[in-house]
């Protein structure tokens, strides 16, 4: 592990970049949140971030990056250079070869843009489970052959492979692996593939996985090292007290998530109606949080990569106005160039 001072140096010197979840305004459109999402992406474009991923959800009201592939492609032709991908794309809802052909498509319009990250998370609940004709039991045991099965259809055909994914193969979309347990992080290593950690809602795993990817993990066509993305919350303002009301927003989210309320993104508020309990478990989804005015925002961010010494941050800024988010994403790029 490094010193301080080595660490605080790192600061500009590795990527970061965006996770938006597309998410619903209380009183908000659908057509809303996609202009949002191309303004955002648009915006981080313009002060240097690396890449912008979006989400497989489905049956949530909040969020409307359902059709994953189809946003990525929608906003990837809104920007030039920035990185658009799927964080992620949940492996188990879907035959590997459709994905193939869906990725295949947006790297052949977007070459050397588009990443493909993987969960075997349903992204749902049971209900729309069965809606989607997913079989609940197949989700951990079989996720290993559907990611060498969806790997075949975007390398190099195999001699006498009948079924080619037709685009898909030879584009060589880049792969990552996402999870918040041991099993992705064991996977994304015996692959020697990159991961990314989901701290941005489940931080209570994060330095014991990525110990466990980093100590396992096997070089391969892809990578010589590990690489570990962790995705955060990020909560900037001009000031401390600024940050921690506009936080409330995503604290209600998560709160309504536990409560089996709408998730719409609502008001920030000065006080929240919850338990002691309630408040407990919305901490621990959002425990890896980091908000505060640009100070504190860069005291947090150096301690993080000297406790993880990440390769790369993803950040999740969860605001009400888009005018809050746009400016929580200028704050960051301000600090780490600073």
């Amino acid at each position: 592990m490094t010193d301080y001072l080595s660490t605080s140096s790192r600061l500009g010197q590795i990527p970061i970049s965006v996770l938006d979840l597309a998410p619903i305004r209380d009183t908000g459109t659908v057509a809303e949140t996609f202009a949002n999402t191309v303004s955002l992406a648009q915006h981080v474009e313009s002060l240097g971030y690396h890449r912008m991923w979006l989400a497989e959800h489905h049956n949530i009201d909040g969020i409307a990056s359902a059709a994953t592939s189809v946003l990525i492609g929608h906003v990837a032709g809104k920007t030039s250079r920035l990185r658009i991908g799927s964080g992620g794309i949940m492996l188990p809802n879907h035959p590997p070869l459709v994905v193939a052909e869906q990725f295949g498509t947006l790297g052949t319009l977007y070459p050397d843009r588009i990443d493909l990250g993987l969960g075997r998370a349903p992204g749902s609940d049971g209900i729309t489970m069965q809606a989607m004709r997913r079989d609940p039991s197949a989700g951990a045991h079989d996720f290993p052959q559907r990611l060498a099965e969806l790997e075949q259809y975007l390398g190099t055909p195999a001699p006498g492979q009948r079924v080619k994914a037709m685009p898909g193969q030879d584009t060589h979309v880049p792969l990552w692996l996402l999870g918040s347990s041991d099993f992705s992080a064991r996977l994304a290593a015996e692959k020697g593939l990159p991961f990314a950690f989901a701290g941005q809602f489940a931080p209570g795993y994060m330095l014991e996985a990525i110990k466990l990817y980093r100590d396992n993990f096997r070089p391969s066509a892809v990578l010589d090292a590990p690489y570990v993305m962790l995705g955060l919350p990020l909560i900037a303002a001009e000031s401390d007290e600024r940050a921690h009301f506009l936080a409330s927003t995503q604290q209600q989210k998560f709160l309504n998530l536990i409560r089996g309320k709408s998730t719409r993104a609502l008001p920030p508020r000065e006080t929240l109606d919850w338990s002691a309990r309630e408040e407990a478990m919305v901490g621990q989804n959002l425990g890896a949080a980091i908000i505060g005015g640009p100070e504190r925002i860069q005291r947090e961010l150096e301690h993080l990569l000297e406790v993880t010494q990440a390769d790369e941050l993803m950040f999740n800024s969860d605001f009400y106005d888009q005018a809050d988010r746009l400016k929580s994403y200028e704050i960051l790029a301000n600090v780490w160039k600073s």
